[in-house]
């Protein structure tokens, strides 16, 4: 197929492309309880051609979606279409991607390489080991086991390949007294990672309970605010947008690189934040290394595709996906020692990486004063990291997913509150 998009380049008189080759086998599995509802096995080819064309002095490209199922007619007209529809995408001309060839590089582990019906059952064990209870149980599931081989060709001479693979999906929990309520959880791991998604499904079925039995007692106010698991992801994630090559560019961040982003006047803890290339190269042919973010809360490097680091002058690194932050001092019981509100659930919390203000509607929280801790729901919170940066907290305990690796839990200092009480 590769043979055949090449051949229909040359006559449409395309000179400046990129092929993208995308080999992909999933294993799907659908729970309803314990039961195993639906199972799909999935085996798909997919071809992405991004063509570029120069306009005097600009260049545009436009990329199309292929099949090996086209005859050369149809993908030469899919071809023509989209070199047409490039000059209007046009933009300041730039270099192209530095070419690079190299041999294929596997991803080795147990996920990577055997066969994912084996890997999708040991994950769904895994899933179900916690769920023995009658109160608190998993009413439905999703799970999702992948592996892929990209190859990258390019007008160039660009011609690399890799392997990857990681499993993802999502389950719900219930408890049905003294309320009926669910809760929904999402997971995804780059491994074959039982140990943290029985430990995820374990923690969930406790919150679910307490869940149940939470108070619509929160008073408005400001407190000192416990986050922890996906919620500490979503808020450091406001670093790795503000530092894009992307929000640099287009004037929404106007932070330069070697400037202290925390702020000077910081009584917590400095972050260190690095970006880690979960493939070894990005979708344009870019190879990626782990990229060093924040240093003592100090910016060290853009980050972003080709056309835009171009442009700022700084040397193409590629799109990341996953960021680690090597912060962490102290215990996360010892964290709940002093009155707090830790909030471990939500309706829908974001990061508003424009504003860096943070919040979301509490479906479940702890309101901890002392030796008594009482679960609460409803209100909402609504934060500004700008304020909350200066006094960061972290956990020794870590949390790992397929897009974040870092402290399990973060302590910010005087978040506004909402409260849903009397």
């Amino acid at each position: 197929m590769i043979g055949r998009i090449q051949t229909a380049l040359e006559k449409c008189g395309i000179s400046l492309w990129r092929i993208n080759e995308t080999v992909e086998e999933t294993a799907e599995l659908f729970f309803v309880r314990k039961q195993l509802d639906t199972r799909r096995l999935k085996d798909v080819r997919k071809y992405e051609v991004t063509v570029f064309r120069d306009v005097e002095d600009k260049r545009g490209f436009t990329s199309v979606n292929l099949i090996a199922s086209m005859e050369d007619a149809q993908i030469e007209e899919e071809l023509k279409d989209a070199y047409y529809a490039a000059r209007f995408a046009a933009n300041p001309t730039y270099e192209m991607v530095d070419p690079v060839k190299a041999p294929l590089a596997a991803k080795t582990g147990e996920l990577a390489q055997a066969p994912l019906a084996r890997s999708a059952g040991k994950m769904a064990r895994a899933l179900f080991a916690p769920d023995t209870h009658e109160d608190a149980f998993v009413n439905s599931a999703e799970l999702f086991v992948s592996r892929k081989q990209v190859r990258i060709l390019s007008s160039e001479g660009t011609d690399v390949s890799y392997t990857d693979a990681n499993v993802n999906g999502e389950f719900v929990v219930q408890c049905r007294e003294p309320e009926d309520v669910e809760i929904h959880n999402t997971f995804s791991y780059d491994g074959l990672e039982t140990g943290a998604l029985s430990e995820k499904v374990e923690e969930a079925l406790h919150f679910v309970r307490d869940r149940a039995k939470a108070q619509r007692i929160l008073k408005s106010g400001t407190y000192d605010l416990v986050l922890s698991g996906n919620a500490v992801s979503e808020v450091l994630s406001y670093y790795m947008q503000r530092s894009s090559a992307q929000a640099v560019y287009a004037k929404y961040s106007t932070w330069q690189q070697g400037e202290d982003v925390q702020g000077e006047d910081t009584a917590g803890e400095r972050l260190d934040v690095t970006l880690c290339a979960t493939v070894p190269y990005s979708e344009e042919g870019v190879p990626m290394k782990d990229l060093p973010l924040l240093r003592g809360g100090r910016l060290q490097a853009y980050h972003g595709h080709n056309r835009i680091c171009r442009y700022l002058g700084v040397k193409p690194t590629g799109a990341y996906r996953k960021m680690a932050c090597a912060n962490g001092t102290v215990p996360f019981a010892e964290m709940k020692e002093k009155p707090c509100l830790w909030a471990v659930t939500f309706s829908d919390f974001q990061m508003n990486a424009m504003s860096g203000h943070f919040g979301g509607e509490i479906r479940l929280a702890y309101l901890i004063d002392g030796d008594t801790v009482t679960p609460v729901t409803g209100g909402s919170v609504n934060g500004s990291l700008l304020e909350a940066q200066k006094d960061l907290t972290f956990s020794t305990e870590r949390y790992v997913t397929a897009r974040y690796d870092g402290p399990y839990a973060v302590r910010l200092t005087g978040v506004s509150i909402a409260g849903a009480g009397e």
